[in-house]
């Protein structure tokens, strides 16, 4: 099976990092093909051994299914009735399956220790299971999450980001589909929904919805009549009520759940037959592969990135016909702004998201996300060039960090936060020597990581002799096209010839 570009570099970039990294984390987006990547990568460890680990049944039949035609080595299985033995290379196992079978395997019986969903891993039935591997094996986790607040999380565990790809990216070239966000006039106050285990309490979600449904149902047939629409709800109940109310306004819809008896047919059907709306109470957030969906609505809200990212990822996948996924997003009434929104899936900072959510409803009808997120870049590197003039303390000859990452028109860049531990630590003395070298003001460098991040700019422009960052601010300043492209010579040249008619 041949990987796509992204999955060789990802599984590159994967073994050269285990010469140095114990613990590796890969991000990228669900449908971007995860599962057949960690199957190579279990390859590349032959005749070493790989434990996959994941969190439900469902994931369990992909991996073995995935695995076997990806690499054409049957797994063994450890979940439920299957038992797998030391004659296996490649084991799969839940999480829950393996923590009550942890003393079947020794310590040192895995090379490697591949996390689905690791998004996961701090759970304390995750940590139970990798720390039983993790002196003696490599950790490879592998999640969808976008947001730099879930990866910084993730940082408490995992020691370098091995490979990340962007949902951005994979729209832009053709692997995913586009999204676009329609937001419906539909009210829905969950002030006073309490928590449980840091998320909304499902039975609370359901008193406050059930009021609502149908309005949501008459909003759905207006916006999205005729689409393969995915609706998640919070219970079987809300789930089961909602098709119902569906139905009774003329949309052709379907509840399944994990108590049906013929759930498979349900979801066979769904999947061959042109539109019509499956309602699930979350059953199908994983594991789940229908391409043909081509509008998913979540009423089931969340502060979970990773958990938003699941469900809306349910219809990303391309498919031939299908233009975009329409993502109905409803007027959620919440006092707090940790709600995941549409803006998530490709936002990494909440200052970007919440100007795209704001975006969203200032515009009428379809909303494409990645017009919105470069029209939310663009208000916010203007407020972060306005802040830099106002906070002016620039000494004359050094520049600025941040606006050497606006110039270049990277503003997650300009914005900087450690992710994994060692980002966190001071810069060194040979990172703030060679930053000095190229005129940044390495006052406003706290950290190893931002100083790795901006060497990793400022290295590959010097070899190809492009302006240098000084050059750079000043070309952008100016109004120059494609400053970042521009290279010293020319930059030279063009500001002689304006600072001489100045």
């Amino acid at each position: 099976m041949n990987l796509r570009y992204y999955q060789k570099d990802a599984l590159e970039a994967a073994v050269q990092g285990a010469h140095e990294h114990q613990k590796q984390l890969i991000v990228m987006p669900t449908g971007s093909g995860k599962t057949i990547l960690f199957s190579k990568l279990a390859e590349r460890a032959l005749p070493g051994r790989s434990l996959v680990l994941v969190d439900k049944q469902i994931l369990a039949d992909q991996a073995c299914e995935k695995i076997e035609q990806s690499i054409s080595v049957l797994p063994g299985r450890e979940q439920g009735e299957h038992r797998a033995d030391a004659k296996h290379s490649i084991v799969v196992s839940t999480v829950q399956s393996m923590v009550n079978r942890l003393g079947r395997w020794p310590r040192d019986h895995f090379a490697q220790v591949i996390c689905d969903e690791a998004h996961c891993v701090l759970a304390d039935s995750w940590q139970a299971c990798v720390s039983h591997f993790d002196k003696h094996a490599k950790i490879f986790g592998f999640t969808a999450t976008p947001f730099r607040g879930d990866k910084k999380n993730l940082g408490r565990y995992f020691d370098n980001i091995a490979y990340e790809i962007s949902l951005r990216r994979l729209i832009h070239d053709g692997y995913l589909s586009p999204i676009k966000v329609k937001a419906l006039p539909v009210q829905i106050d969950i002030s006073n929904v309490s928590s449980v285990a840091g998320d909304f309490h499902s039975g609370r979600l359901h008193d406050s919805l059930t009021p609502r449904l149908h309005k949501i149902a008459d909003a759905i047939k207006e916006h999205a009549s005729g689409r393969k629409i995915l609706a998640f709800l919070p219970l079987i109940e809300t789930s089961r009520q909602f098709a119902q109310i569906c139905n009774s306004v003329g949309l052709k819809a379907q509840h399944v759940s994990s108590q049906e008896r013929e759930k498979d047919t349900l979801l066979k059907h769904f999947k061959s037959c042109d539109g019509g709306l499956m309602s699930n109470a979350m059953i199908l957030s994983t594991g789940y592969d229908n391409p043909k969906i081509d509008c998913v609505v979540v009423l089931r809200p969340t502060r979970s990135t990773p958990l938003y990212c699941q469900m809306v990822g349910r219809g990303t996948r391309t498919a031939p016909g299908k233009e975009y996924l329409l993502v109905l997003d409803f007027l959620w009434h919440h006092e707090r702004h940790n709600l995941v929104r549409p803006a998530n899936l490709l936002s990494e900072t909440s200052d970007v998201a919440e100007i795209m959510t704001q975006h969203s409803f200032d515009v009428g009808g379809e909303v494409d996300l990645l017009e919105l997120e470069a029209s939310a870049v663009e208000q916010r590197r203007r407020s972060l060039e306005e802040e830099i003039r106002a906070n002016e303390r620039r000494k004359a000859k050094v520049v600025n960090p941040v606006e050497f990452h606006l110039a270049l028109g990277d503003v997650g860049a300009a914005q900087y936060v450690p992710t994994v531990a060692w980002e966190s630590e001071p810069p060194t003395s040979k990172q703030l020597k060679l930053l000095e070298k190229f005129k940044i003001d390495s006052a406003q460098v706290e950290s190893k990581g931002h100083a790795h991040k901006l060497i990793s700019r400022l290295m590959p422009r010097m070899i190809n002799k492009l302006a240098s960052p000084k050059q750079l601010i000043h070309l952008r300043r100016m109004g120059y096209q494609n400053p970042e492209t521009a290279t010293f010579t020319q930059a030279r040249d063009f500001l002689s010839r304006m600072w001489g008619k100045r």
